[in-house]
């Protein structure tokens, strides 16, 4: 059989090519830098350092392809739906950190930040912004909300033996404090010194101000205590102010956090983790053990229950309870009842069968139990039905109730009941 030639896609001449600096787009625009360098500037003011470098990675991204796909593009003004359309294929195509293309959510979070340039300097009135904002929200692609990623308690338990087992004693203390505080990696990694606080007779972890700009305090377990404790009595020097830096002094970052639990992990035989994976594996734990929506809330620092209720999603007991409880019943309509073969009925059983009856107002019906019946308020009719003396009482009523109602043909069936009773009994 003839095979078809594999059609390729042609390369994308631009996917290789890193993120201009500053100053080579100085050099080739500097009408556009100059806005957008003072659009940083301006958002510096009131977001963190994080975002707005995150911010300026996503501009020198868009005037990386503008100066080359669109040479002729000199001014921020100039800028229209053709560039906006052509930009997005464009980005696609990039490669990735870890992958041949861009993650869906990393090209989703740069043409967002795109569009709230665009979006602001339109607020702000500069003179400089294009007569309409050329990025609309449809341009922005819509993301799966996947739940959480969670470890399962084997994984998250054979995760914890290999840190612990590990020689190098950061990496032990670094899983352990995420698996039972559920810190997000930059708090963890931004600890200050005095951050483990005794009140009453319970420590309490402090963590500063962090992503939703507030601050919260964390019980903290005896034993992590301990190991914070003997890590900083070996490694870290009187008065450094952070509370877990590197063995030489300096703060560590997500990328090291990163590090440490993929190498506990490789030892126990996992995949790869995301340090976040840590956070969402004790919310999953606690809300399978019964804690409640609000406390969960408190201690992983969400400013809402609707950031919290995605782990109620995952473990919803009383979903599993509702369904359980009807499960047996839906079962029943799918399974054919259990039956015992003939030649395993015993004597006494085949005689019950054969003497089957069903007691009845006026009688008794011999309809074996595995047969239906179709008619269920006229057993006097019916070829199965039998009745004797002791039920004449009960047939004299109803054949005067059918006379009363003029049922004729309802009294016919009494009357000819009520005579073969008579004629049995002068027999």
């Amino acid at each position: 059989m003839r095979r078809g030639r594999r059609r390729l896609r042609p390369p994308n001449p631009y996917a290789a090519i890193p993120f201009a600096t500053w100053e080579q787009l100085t050099e080739a625009v500097p009408d556009i830098v100059d806005v957008m360098v003072r659009y940083l500037e301006q958002i510096a003011c009131i977001l963190r350092p994080g975002s707005v470098h995150n911010t300026d990675q996503c501009l020198r991204a868009f005037a990386t392809y503008l100066i080359q796909c669109h040479p002729q593009v000199r001014t921020v003004a100039a800028i229209g739906r053709p560039q906006i359309e052509g930009y997005k294929p464009w980005l696609l195509a990039r490669p990735g950190q870890n992958k041949p293309t861009l993650a869906p959510a990393t090209s989703a979070h740069r043409l967002g930040v795109l569009r709230m340039f665009f979006m602001r300097i339109d607020e702000w009135g500069w003179p400089e912004a294009p007569s309409r904002v050329p990025m609309f929200h449809g341009d922005i692609p819509v993301q799966d909300h996947a739940l959480p990623k969670a470890l399962d308690d084997p994984s998250a338990s054979a995760l914890l033996r290999a840190a612990q087992a590990d020689r190098r004693q950061l990496i032990g203390l670094t899983v352990e404090v995420l698996l039972r505080t559920g810190l997000r990696v930059g708090e963890y990694c931004s600890l200050r010194s005095d951050a483990v606080v005794l009140i009453g007779d319970t420590y309490w972890l402090h963590v500063p101000v962090g992503k939703l700009h507030e601050d919260r305090y964390l019980p903290l377990h005896p034993h992590l205590v301990e190991l914070i404790g003997a890590y900083r009595a070996a490694h870290v020097t009187p008065g450094h102010e952070l509370l877990i830096p590197y063995e030489n002094g300096r703060q560590l970052d997500r990328h090291a956090v990163t590090r440490f639990i993929n190498k506990a992990g490789a030892a126990a035989g996992l995949g790869h983790i995301n340090p976040h994976r840590l956070r969402h594996t004790l919310a999953t734990q606690a809300i399978n053990r019964g804690m409640s929506l609000e406390a969960i809330a408190a201690m992983l620092g969400h400013k809402s229950l609707d950031m919290t209720l995605v782990y109620a999603r995952i473990a919803n007991r009383t979903v599993a309870q509702e369904y359980f409880a009807v499960a047996a019943k839906v079962d029943a309509l799918y399974t054919a009842p259990a039956q015992l073969p003939a030649e395993d009925l015993g004597p006494n059983m085949a005689r019950l069968n054969r003497e089957h009856h069903r007691l009845l107002g006026n009688g008794y019906c011999t309809r074996p139990t595995v047969m239906d019946c179709e008619y269920e308020s006229i057993c006097e009719s019916c070829t199965f039905f039998q009745t004797s003396i002791a039920f004449r009482p009960a047939l004299l009523a109803q054949r005067a109730d059918a006379c009363a109602k003029g049922q004729t043909r309802r009294a016919a069936i009494y009357d000819e009941l009520i005579t073969g009773l008579d004629t049995t009994e002068a027999s």
